[in-house]
């Protein structure tokens, strides 16, 4: 991850998306951390959207929020949690010699990182044998029509606008080449998939190191 981002317009829109997301994501961000237990790092925490949805048999939640205007608000949002949550604007790699986590949480943020291969390595790293990365994340589509929409947005203004938010990249791919195994995964739709937006589809999966 990089250092403390400030991006004041990401943070604007990013904070009243937020504020309004469909149930239909709402019900897949509590499928991704559904059944978790134990210390959590969860990587891009953006407003703390996540927060009400961790269950009780999560110990500790170490939430990483690298823009500062977000990182505020996952504060509030940790005051009012369930689980304790401590949020952070350190870098994942700060955290390579700290005690191991027992899973690892991403949620739509693999998309906007400058080095995915990197990342999914350095969460590798930090969990402990046997631990869990759960992702929720938009991801490349095998549908011709709509993954060149994706490539489209991606080279022209989405990421601009979206937080460097790239759609067409084959997260899963880069999550298997770094070691771990797809436990359980599937792709689910936010918006009817004949709706022509690039980040309709999802990705949502278990992945283990072994």
């Amino acid at each position: 991850m990089s250092d403390v981002v400030d991006n004041p317009f990401f943070a604007r829109l990013w904070t009243a998306m937020s504020s309004r997301e469909p149930e239909s994501l709402r019900r897949l961000r509590r499928d991704n951390l559904a059944g978790l237990t134990g210390r959590v790092l969860e990587v891009g925490a953006g407003t703390g959207t996540n927060f009400e949805f961790y269950p009780s048999t999560v110990t500790e939640v170490v939430a990483v929020e690298p823009e500062r205007r977000l990182a505020v608000l996952a504060e509030q949002a940790a005051a009012g949690a369930a689980v304790p949550v401590t949020v952070s604007t350190d870098t994942v790699e700060q955290f390579a010699d700290a005690k191991p986590f027992d899973a690892v949480v991403c949620s739509l943020v693999l998309c906007s990182v400058d080095d995915p291969e990197q990342v999914v390595s350095q969460l590798f790293s930090v969990l402990k044998p046997g631990g869990e990365l759960r992702y929720l994340e938009h991801v490349a589509s095998d549908g011709a029509a709509r993954g060149r929409l994706q490539r489209f947005a991606d080279a022209t203004f989405w990421p601009r606008l979206l937080g460097n938010c790239h759609t067409h990249r084959r997260t899963e791919d880069t999550i298997t080449r770094a070691g771990f195994r797809v436990d359980d995964a599937r792709r689910e739709w936010t918006f009817p998939a004949w709706v022509p937006v690039p980040v309709a589809e999802f990705a949502i999966g278990v992945a283990r190191r072994p």
